[in-house]
Order: C-alpha cells, then structure tokens, then sequence
C-alpha cells in the first residue's frame, strides 16, 4: 500500500461531486475570529478558535490556541490547533479533558443514526504530539450514546494521519435539525467514569477511552491536530478544503462579531444610543450578545470616537420577537451625545460578540 502523504489527503470542494461532504467544520483549523491566533484558553471549557472547544473538569490543567508552538503544519495545511499541558496531572475518576466539535443535528440528518438504516461514517486528522502511545478519542450524542474510539501516534512530534471507522448507531436518540447532532471529542485525559470501551456502541456518556495517553499527565507535553473530517462512508476520501470565504460563513452560524460599521442608529440622550443591526449570516438560533468595550466605539459626524461603557439592552426585532436575522442595541458611552444624531459603531475587533454555539 503506497505512503499517503498531508497533500494526498486534500481536496478543493468547488470541484467535488461530494457537496458538503466533511461534516466538521473548520476541519483545518483557519477560522479563529475570537483571538485571531493570539489568545489561550484555561477556563474549565470554551472555545479556541471557530467551533472548537475544549472540556476540563478541573481548571488550568491546559492551555490551547491557533498554531501554538509555531511547528510546521503537514503539507497542505497552514493551520493547526496546538494544546500544551500545564503540569503533570493524575485524572482522578471523574476527569475528564478534551477538545469537542458539536456538530449540527441538519448536518448528520442523512447518516440516520438512531435507525434501521443507520449509515456507516469515517473519521480522519491529521495529528502531532510529544507523546506516544495509544490515544482515546470519542463519538457521542451529547450524552446518553457514545462510541469511543482508539489510535495510535508511533513517533513523537511527526505528523501522523489517522482513520477510524465508525459503524452507523441503529439506537438512541440523534438530533436531526439546530441542536446537537454528533460530538466529536479528542481525549487528553479522562478517568475511569467517562472512559469506556473502544469500538463499542455505548448508552453511557464516555467522552474517550480508558488507560490510553494521557496529555496532562506530563508537564508540558504537547498535543496538535488539524484536517480533521467526518463524512458518511467505510472509507477517508481526500480532505474537504473548502474555500475561506465559505468556511467563514459557516462558523458565523455560530459565531459572529459586531465589527466597524456594522450597525447604525440614533443618539437617545447626551450618553445613550439605539443602533440596529443585521447579521452577514443569519445565525443557528437566537444568540447571546456580549459587550466588547475595550474595542468598542461609536461616532457621530460632528465627532468621536466615543469610548462604550456598558451595553444596557440586547434585542431582536420589536423587542419580544426573536429572530436569527438581527435586532437592536443600546448603548451607554461615558462622553457627550448630542440627541437625535446619527450614530455608528467602529473597532477593529467587533463591538459585541454573537454566539449562537450548540
């Protein structure tokens, strides 16, 4: 059998027959329009770049950003999402740490899990580690199926592609519209609870496999991966690349910020504004609006820029109506308004934030 190399492995999706055939999305890891590569994350759980997120039962015990370490990505690939462990650490029973994509429930609909004709999908990436030995990783509903999977990295710090069969689910319930589909975790460490039995159709929330390498069990041990795809069929076919612009699209489905120019309004008062907005994408479900103010501003034409203090009102529609499509804001600065003048928003890195994650 001929040696597949990283550029065997891709393929430019306009030309291909397959329409959206890799079911994760920003498999190779370029959308990061949180951090824009420059931050870490070391919260209990939250997301990394663009539909990544990672899952720590105990806080601090891992750091993870867009091309950390700064190592070269397999041919093919300029991305990768890099995690480095904070300290040796013994995942006690009920650990558990992982990096997750949460899939759509409408992006699997066609794989029938939960039936008599549940198809069979592959999983296949690209990964890098420190560390050697056999690695857990985990298919899941989100909770009550789960099929945990193992593999194998043979050299340290070399980039290995890996495949993984995974026979289509006859059981359980699989969302099939804007909830949860299918959860894809990567174990860095989990304890006897949450580690089950690799290739085993489980109702148990496993979230990886027992007794496999464990990332934060070694102090700095280092863990990255990239060209990550899920697609119906028993075989890995060339990775999906999609092009940026629509790779972007789909992650502000989930994810958006509010940036330069996005919304426009009118002053209420001396300290006040109205200012409405509509999404570029329309998002997954009704999102959650965050206030960024040390990179927000608003501007009228006789000045400004005006510093925002604090966000009072997130809104859709008429104010009782929700939509995915947009609404309004008001907005609270710390300098003079003049009332009934126009009012636009400026900063490089969004005003607010838009989350509609799963």
């Amino acid at each position: 059998m001929p040696i597949q190399t990283a550029a065997d492995s891709i393929s430019n999706s306009a030309g291909s027959p397959y329409g959206f055939k890799n079911r994760i999305i920003n498999g190779a890891m370029a959308i990061d329009q949180r951090y824009a590569g420059t931050a870490s994350a070391s919260s209990l759980s939250g997301y990394l770049i663009d539909r990544w997120t990672i899952a720590q039962s105990t806080t601090g015990k891992l750091i993870a950003q867009q091309n950390a370490g700064s190592v070269t990505p397999p041919t093919g690939f300029t991305n990768y999402l890099g995690v480095t462990s904070q300290s040796a650490y013994t995942a006690g029973t009920n650990d558990y740490y992982a990096i997750i994509q949460t899939i759509e429930g409408y992006n699997i609909a066609d794989l029938g899990w939960g039936t008599a004709n549940a198809k069979t999908a592959t999983l296949s990436f690209w990964v890098r580690s420190s560390l050697t030995g056999t690695f857990g990783a985990t298919i899941n509903n989100g909770g009550s199926r789960s099929y945990p999977i193992t593999y194998t990295i043979s050299a340290a710090n070399t980039w290995e592609y890996k495949t993984i069969t995974i026979p289509g689910d006859t059981s359980g319930s699989w969302g099939s519209t804007n909830g949860v589909g299918v959860q894809v975790w990567f174990s860095l460490g989990v304890g006897s609870t949450y580690g089950g039995t690799s290739g085993v159709w489980s109702s148990t929330n496993y979230v990886g496999v027992a007794s496999t390498v464990s990332v934060v069990g070694t102090n700095g041990a280092t863990f990255y991966i990239t060209g990550v795809q899920l697609e119906k069929g028993s075989q890995a076919t060339a990775f999906d690349y999609r092009d940026y612009g629509t790779e972007l699209q789909l992650c502000m489905r989930y994810f958006q910020l509010l940036g330069s120019g996005g919304a426009c309004g009118v002053a209420e008062s001396a300290t006040r504004a109205s200012l409405t907005y509509v999404f570029p994408v329309p998002m997954r479900a009704a999102a959650t609006g965050t206030l960024n103010a040390a990179n927000g501003f608003l501007n009228q034409p006789q000045g400004g820029p005006n510093a925002i203090t604090s966000m009072t009102g997130f809104f859709y529609g008429n104010g009782s109506t929700t939509t995915i499509s947009g609404g309004w804001l008001v907005i609270d600065v710390a300098s003079v308004l003049t009332a009934g003048k126009v009012i636009i928003n400026s900063g490089s890195q969004g005003m607010v934030q838009f989350s509609a994650e799963l």
